[in-house]
């Protein structure tokens, strides 16, 4: 089979060297000119790429074309292929299809993928349980293929981008945690956007399980609309009072004067609940990371690990890199991480995990966004705003009638303003609520810059 990909960064890199190896034609074509230390590998591999250039001819004469994660649907490249009936795919659907027999987790929502999957993976090696870790946590899950045996667990995060390029996923367990709008430069709306997600349990049989979370109510409302549909049996995760679920859900679980409860139902039948924890030995704070424990408790449930190996994991999870990652306390003053914070959404949940006074610097890449939604959290909970960045302007006009505010060009400037505005019990949380590429590679480099300089306080 003739294979092209489309880029030559870390998944489009390992998509090649898994079709060279399983003995497909492989091109990659790169469109930056930019060193890419990838090249190497291709090399190393004997696989052929271009950089710089499109060979449109020598694209359209392949069978299967792997894009970018990045690369957009209205790109005419890839028009023009499914105009010529080019099959594309992303590389996690290509990666899958050497690993048709393995079980699979496969979580996606707007917020909280990355915290779910990594818990999911660490309640599996904590109960002795062979499971890989892949996906868009930053591991492309054709670098693993060839380590992966018969009846290993295969953990996915998925974002909508990987998904709208999928093929039929039959997933043990789906988790669609949340949605709000994003990425809707990429899809074109949120209708389209939505779509790409619940392709997640499209292709599930009444064998599998597809969790949702009921508290969020744009994801129940479009889950059950639009010729939605889903033939895997239905778990829901809610914090709120336990109320008629109807014929939808058949189990779950709940939380009930502070303690968490997994539960089944069966028609008219008496709901039966198994107390799991209590919510305050969890590890991770915050009303968004008991959603994602929750979730994480449930997939492990389906796969028989018993609940005191789930309780164990879940008193013992560090958390993830860059969400509200705890860095040091100075002068008895919490530094907080939350770098991957890259939207609204994402500021809310940090905004809302903490019972101190919250020094809060925020700020990137202007995306237009509306910080109307965080002026309750912001009245309530935040003392001081610092702004920085692109977008420091409209977050210092819109907060500054709300409380106190000050304005930074760069994350060194926000962090010293920061630490002048706090006191002996805040808690200076870096959660920019904007997307990194103002001044920053990614978000991962901004949480390493932001770490770097609290650690030379």
């Amino acid at each position: 089979m003739k294979i092209t990909i489309l880029g030559a960064g870390r998944a489009g890199t390992a998509a090649a060297i898994l079709a060279k190896n399983k003995g497909h034609e492989v091109f990659v074509s790169e469109s930056n000119t930019n060193d890419n230390p990838n090249y190497l590998l291709l090399e190393k591999h004997d696989i052929e790429f271009e950089k710089g250039t499109h060979s449109i001819d020598r694209i359209m004469s392949s069978d299967l074309i792997i894009p970018s994660p990045g690369i957009k649907p209205d790109n005419k490249i890839l028009i023009e292929a499914i105009n010529n009936n080019i099959k594309i795919i992303d590389e996690t659907a290509f990666a899958l299809r050497y690993l048709s027999d393995n079980p699979v987790i496969a979580v996606t929502g707007t917020n909280g993928k990355t915290t779910t999957v990594k818990l999911i993976h660490h309640l599996f090696k904590s109960a002795g349980k062979k499971s890989h870790l892949a996906g868009n946590v930053g591991v492309p899950l054709s670098n693993l293929v060839a380590e992966i045996k018969p009846n290993d667990v295969i953990i996915l995060e998925l974002s909508s981008y990987q998904l709208e390029r999928s093929e039929r996923i039959n997933p043990k367990v789906s988790i669609f945690l949340n949605i709000s709008e994003d990425h809707l430069d990429w899809h074109g709306n949120f209708v389209n956007y939505f779509a790409s997600k619940w392709k997640i349990t499209e292709s599930q049989s009444e064998d599998n399980l597809l969790v949702l979370t009921l508290d969020n109510d744009t994801l129940i409302k479009n889950a059950f609309s639009e010729g939605h549909r889903t033939r895997a049996n239905l778990s829901a995760i809610t914090q709120k009072p336990l109320r008629n679920l109807g014929d939808n859900f058949s189990s779950g679980v709940f939380v009930e004067n502070g303690k968490i409860f997994f539960f089944k139902q069966q028609g008219d039948k008496p709901i039966i609940k198994e107390e799991l924890m209590p919510i305050s030995e969890l590890a991770i704070p915050g009303a968004h990371n008991l959603y994602n424990s929750m979730a994480a408790a449930i997939a492990a449930r389906r796969f028989e690990i018993p609940n005191e190996d789930i309780r164990d994991a879940l008193t013992s999870f560090n958390g993830v890199e860059h969400r509200l990652e705890f860095v040091r306390s100075f002068q008895n003053i919490d530094f907080i991480n939350d770098s991957k914070a890259t939207n609204i959404n994402s500021a809310w949940y940090a905004l809302s995990s903490y019972n101190k006074p919250i020094v809060w610097i925020a700020g990137g890449t202007d995306s237009e966004n509306d910080y109307s939604s965080l002026d309750d959290l912001v009245k309530n909970n935040v003392k001081t705003v610092v702004s920085m960045g692109e977008d420091k302007d409209n977050i210092f006009n819109h907060f500054s009638s709300i409380c106190n505010c000050k304005r930074a060009e760069n994350l060194n400037e926000a962090l010293v303003n920061a630490v002048e505005s706090a006191i002996s019990g805040d808690v200076i949380l870096f959660s920019p609520a904007c997307k990194s590429f103002d001044q920053y590679t990614n978000f991962e480099e901004r949480g390493q810059d932001f770490k770097k300089i609290v650690n030379s306080l």
